[in-house]
């Protein structure tokens, strides 16, 4: 399949190398490609991940049959735009960012929360689309490696307003290693998915580790 990842932070760089060493075609959107290449040793890292390409935003969902958002919050809406509309419809577009506000310090606030979401409003920004959320409650180890904590089997969540999309994604999570996938349902379920991350946070500074995650037993 191929899958454009939007945004080449650590979040980005982790899923792209997994997606590609599960044999996808994998393309990284950025703003400036040449740029980007030229910082924080992100030629070494193309060197050593030679199944993954740098692109533009546009270019990378042009030529894509998934696209996933794995850029900050705050910033999600602004790239979905530079990708442009017309690259996104009826497209999978999965939505892993929180909409995380450090202007106060930290721990930092949620910017949308009880009567919104960032997951919803990336639906309706762009409604051809076919929009899930998920992976926005672990580290970015995890989401790939979901099987490296000792503690047994834990839960990943996806909510959306298409069933074939989220049954798409819910297949790539398994493989990556989730054997436990809950479909909390649409896409406005984001709202408790997205609030999970001020008590997130706090069990971060608790631990002093990012190495958890959240099971539902039942």
């Amino acid at each position: 399949m191929q899958i454009a990842i939007l945004g080449t932070g650590m979040v980005g760089k982790t899923l792209a190398a997994k997606l590609a060493s599960l044999g996808h075609v994998v393309t990284m959107g950025t703003r400036d490609p040449d740029a980007t290449r030229e910082r924080d040793g992100m030629a070494a890292w193309l060197a050593e991940n030679r199944g993954v390409t740098l692109l533009s935003f546009a270019t990378a969902a042009a030529g894509a049959e998934q696209v996933w958002n794995a850029t900050g919050g705050k910033i999600s809406l602004e790239v979905l735009h530079q990708c442009g509309a017309e690259n996104l419809a009826g497209k999978v577009l999965v939505d892993i960012a929180n909409p995380l506000d450090f202007s106060a310090g930290f721990p930092p606030t949620l910017s949308v929360c009880n009567h919104d979401s960032l997951g919803e409003q990336v639906q309706r920004a762009f409604p051809a689309a076919r929009v899930v959320k998920t992976l926005n409650t672990v580290n970015a180890t995890l989401m790939v490696e979901p099987q490296t904590l000792a503690g047994g089997a834990h839960t990943m969540f996806v909510c959306g307003d298409d069933e074939g999309a989220k049954a798409a994604v819910t297949a790539v999570l398994q493989s990556f290693g989730w054997s436990d996938v809950l479909d909390l349902g649409g896409i406005g379920q984001a709202r408790g998915m997205e609030m999970l991350l001020p008590l997130w946070v706090r069990l971060y500074g608790k631990f002093g580790s990012p190495a958890f995650s959240f099971a539902v037993v039942r």
